[in-house]
């Protein structure tokens, strides 16, 4: 009697779970979409895994082993993982399991490793990767906001939420990231707009900050709010989290332009949505500085200078396309698509509603794939190479 997972049951799946909240609700969602059973591995990693992961091939000496969960037989069918730091670990699991064809290798997001050691990579547009027969280019990331989540949430806060005047707008803050610094002045300009336009309309703000938020920016925008608002400071770990709630109960959408995840999950509740821009100078899109708004002095600009925004324009300028990342290109198209404006930028008036996205399912349907009967895996490359072949694939393919 034959065992074919997929076909005679379901693929025994193992989640690998990092230190990142964006990379594991992004695996987490697929796993949910698939709707088979999967068991969880959580993983903490060394300092110096960024070494191993950069010169050597499949290895586990970037992995804390007895602070993080067993990797060992029985082996799984598909792994499904996401960030540089699982990379070699999820290549390690694939050789011990027997090699290629054994396990199937699903990373979400860009890996670091050639592209070839991966069955299927489901990528989004800010990566730029290529065009190939096992990357699934998706518009934006993966997520867990779904109708029926959203209906519980609404009914769990309404206590908390509903008393608040509508229309209710959602103020979702991010942090620094990439070329962008949430620091306090821009925390005050985007709590002095976000207060004006629920002023202007006699409605309600529900704000709340995520885990890269700096308590600065939060103590700025708050310090802008004169009107009816609701304000949640982030704690992690904490099971009476707001987050969805606040999507539920919102009528409208205000999102820093740094997370893409959170920018997927604001446009998921088909609600209007505006991308607050957190650059400055030319080419920006935030909106002008409110004279009622105190600037950053001398010295605050000194505090807030941040080494990784000159690294990421500089490698923009002139690193590998492989290490570089551009989210503008999902703001672009978001906006473009209809889904989202910049905030200061007018919600246009009514037409043909843009379709939603349908990522998830387009992610689900090829993980599928690689369990049909006729499914040929991609050429494989060498599953440990020299430490030159491996460092030069990661940084020019």
């Amino acid at each position: 009697m034959s065992d074919r997972p997929g076909i005679d049951r379901p693929p025994r799946t193992w989640l690998m779970l990092g230190h990142k909240v964006g990379d594991n609700g992004q695996v987490l969602a697929l796993a949910e979409g698939l709707g088979w059973p999967y068991e969880v591995k959580h993983l903490v990693y060394k300092k110096t895994e960024l070494v191993t992961n950069l010169l050597a091939g499949p290895t586990l000496r970037g992995l804390v082993v007895e602070r993080s969960s067993p990797l060992e037989p029985p082996w799984p069918d598909l792994v499904i993982s996401a960030g540089r730091r699982n990379e070699p670990l999820v290549r390690w699991i694939q050789r011990e399991a027997g090699g290629p064809g054994k396990v199937r290798l699903v990373h979400v997001g860009r890996p670091w490793a050639r592209h070839e050691c991966f069955d299927l990579i489901v990528t989004t547009p800010q990566y730029r990767l290529p065009e190939k027969p096992n990357i699934l280019h998706n518009e934006a990331p993966l997520h867990r906001v779904t109708a029926a989540r959203l209906a519980e949430a609404r009914r769990r806060f309404a206590d908390r939420l509903a008393h608040l005047p509508r229309p209710r707008i959602a103020v979702i803050l991010g942090g620094n990231a990439g070329p962008y610094s949430m620091d306090r002045e821009n925390g005050a300009v985007l709590g002095w707009y976000a207060a004006e336009r629920a002023r202007e309309a006699g409605g309600s703000l529900l704000v709340t900050s995520s885990a890269r938020t700096p308590e600065k920016a939060v103590d700025a925008l708050e310090a802008e709010l004169d009107v009816p608002a609701f304000l949640y400071r982030f704690r992690r770990d904490d099971p009476d989290n707001p987050y969805l709630g606040i999507l539920a109960w919102a009528d409208e959408l205000i999102v820093t332009c740094d997370s893409m995840s959170m920018l997927a999950e604001a446009i998921a509740t088909g609600k209007p949505v505006f991308i607050f821009d957190l650059a400055r100078g030319r080419g920006s899109h935030r909106p002008p500085v409110p004279p009622a708004v105190r600037r950053r002095t001398l010295l605050e600009r000194l505090a807030d200078l941040r080494l990784q925004p000159i690294v990421y324009r500089l490698g923009m300028l002139v690193g590998p396309k492989r290490l570089t990342r551009d989210v503008g290109i999902i703001h672009r198209r978001q906006v473009a698509a209809g889904r989202a404006v910049w905030l200061g930028d007018p919600w246009p008036p009514p037409v043909a509603p843009p379709g939603p996205l349908r990522d998830l399912e387009r992610a689900v349907a090829a993980v599928k794939r690689l369990f049909d009967p006729d499914w040929v895996p991609p050429e494989r490359v060498l599953q440990a190479g020299s430490i030159g072949s491996e460092l030069l694939a990661r940084l020019f393919q």
